[in-house]
C-alpha cells in the first residue's frame, strides 16, 4: 500500500470499540429495490453484497419506521417484527464481505407518496405543505402520535439489533421527518415540540435518547448510533448554519458514535447564518469534532478527491454513487491500482456492477445524477 493512502485506509476505532478496517464508509442511498411488502429482495442482498468487501462501513437505504412513513417505492421497512428475517438477510450480506452494517432509520413525514402510506395519510410536524407543485399538505401530528413515533424509532432498534446490525443511523438529513421537526419552515408548533428552537429540537433529540435506551437495553454488545443531518435548507424561512451548529452541539452532548453531514458536495460553503467563508464541513469538523466523529461526503469521486477531505480533519470518508460506479474502488487504491478507478457510470455494465433493475432504471434516467449519463 502507497504509505499516502494511510490515513484512507488505516483501521478506525469508535469510542465505544467497535473497529472499522479502514475509514471508508459506502453512504446511504435509496435504490428503490425492495419487494412491495417491505421485504429486501435478493437483487438488493447481492447489490450491497458487491459493495461491502472494500469499504469499513455500509450504512444502508433508509428503512421505514411507522408504515405511514414509506418515503419510496421500492423501499424496504422494519416497522414489523415480521421484517427482521428480511432485515437479516441484509444485515448477513454486507457483514459476510466483512464490513460493519448500519441500518439507517427514517420517516419521511410530509414528502411521502400519499399512494404508499395507509389512506394516503401523509403527516409531519405542522400542516405544511412541502414547496413545489402538488406536494400534499400534510396532516398535523398530535402529541400522542409524535410519542408514538419516538418509540417506533426504538422498535425499529430493537428489530437491527434482533437482525444483526452493528448500528443505526437515525435519518435527520435531506428534509424528512426529523429534520421537518428541526425546521422552522415545517414545524409551526405551539406546543412542546414547536416554537423555540430548543422546542424544535426536543423531537430529534427525543428519537437519540430512545434510540441509545433501547441498544443499551436490548444489547451488551456495543452498538453504533449515528445521526445525519443536513447543514442548511433553501427556505425561508428554513434551517440556517447558525441553527446547525446548535442542533451539532446538542447532538454531540448526547455522546452519539457519529454525525454524518449530508451534502452533495463536500466542499459546499454555508448559504446564511454564519459570517465564515470555509466549507460547512470545515466549520463542522471544527465544532463538535472533538468531541464526535464526523463522516464527510459528497462527490467524492477519485483517491485525490479523498486525499484532499482529509486535512480537514474529518476521520471518516462516505462514497454514495462512487461506490455504485465502481465498487472496488477500495480495492483498487489498496492494491496501487487507483488509475483503474472508474468514476463515470458505463451504460453496457449493470450486470457486472450488480445493480439492481429498479435503481439501474433510476440512474439512466436521471441526466446529471450520475457522470456518463447526459
Amino acid at each position: 500500500m502507497d504509505p499516502k493512502y494511510a490515513a484512507l485506509l488505516e483501521p478506525f476505532s469508535f469510542s465505544n470499540g467497535v473497529s472499522l478496517k479502514n475509514r471508508v464508509v459506502m453512504a446511504p442511498m435509496t435504490n428503490f429495490s425492495s419487494n412491495p411488502d417491505g421485504t429486501v429482495t435478493d437483487a438488493e442482498v447481492n447489490y450491497y453484497a458487491r459493495r461491502s468487501d472494500g469499504v469499513g462501513m455500509v450504512i444502508t437505504a433508509c428503512t421505514y419506521v411507522t408504515a405511514n412513513g414509506k418515503g419510496f417505492h421500492g423501499e424496504f421497512g422494519g416497522d414489523r417484527d415480521e421484517l427482521i428475517p428480511s432485515l437479516r438477510k441484509l444485515a448477513a450480506g454486507i457483514k459476510e464481505q466483512g464490513a460493519k452494517a448500519i441500518l439507517q432509520i427514517f420517516h419521511g413525514g410530509r414528502q411521502v407518496p400519499p399512494e404508499l402510506v395507509p389512506n394516503g395519510d401523509v403527516v409531519s410536524a405542522s400542516s405544511v405543505p412541502a414547496e413545489g407543485a402538488g406536494k400534499p399538505v400534510p396532516r398535523e401530528l398530535t402529541d400522542q402520535e409524535v410519542e408514538a413515533i419516538i418509540n417506533d424509532f426504538g422498535e425499529t432498534t430493537r428489530r437491527a439489533i434482533e437482525a444483526g446490525y452493528d448500528g443505526v443511523e437515525i435519518h435527520g438529513a435531506n428534509g424528512y421527518l426529523v429534520q421537518q421537526f428541526f425546521s422552522p419552515h415545517s414545524n409551526q408548533r405551539e406546543d412542546r415540540w414547536g416554537g423555540s428552537i430548543e422546542n424544535r429540537l426536543a423531537f430529534p433529540l427525543a428519537i437519540v435518547d430512545e434510540v441509545k435506551r433501547v441498544a443499551a437495553e436490548h444489547t451488551k454488545e456495543p452498538f453504533i448510533v449515528g445521526y445525519r443531518f443536513s447543514p442548511e435548507e433553501p427556505e425561508t424561512p428554513g434551517i440556517t448554519m447558525a441553527d446547525t451548529l446548535i442542533l451539532i452541539d446538542a447532538l454531540a452532548n448526547k455522546k452519539l458514535d457519529y454525525l454524518h453531514v449530508s451534502l452533495q458536495d463536500f466542499w459546499s460553503t454555508p448559504r446564511r447564518g454564519v459570517d465564515d467563508t470555509r466549507s460547512r464541513i470545515e466549520i463542522i469538523q471544527e465544532r463538535v469534532g472533538a468531541s464526535v466523529p464526523v463522516i464527510g461526503v459528497g462527490s467524492i469521486y477519485t483517491v485525490e478527491d479523498a486525499l484532499k477531505a482529509i486535512p480537514t480533519g474529518v476521520p471518516l470518508i462516505a462514497l454514495g454513487r462512487e461506490m455504485i460506479m465502481d465498487p472496488d474502488w477500495v480495492q483498487k487504491v489498496a492494491e496501487g491500482r487507483e488509475a483503474e478507478i472508474v468514476t463515470r457510470i458505463d451504460k453496457n455494465k449493470q450486470q457486472e456492477l450488480v445493480i439492481p433493475d429498479p435503481l439501474w432504471q433510476a440512474i439512466i434516467h436521471s441526466p446529471g445524477w450520475f457522470p456518463g449519463v447526459e
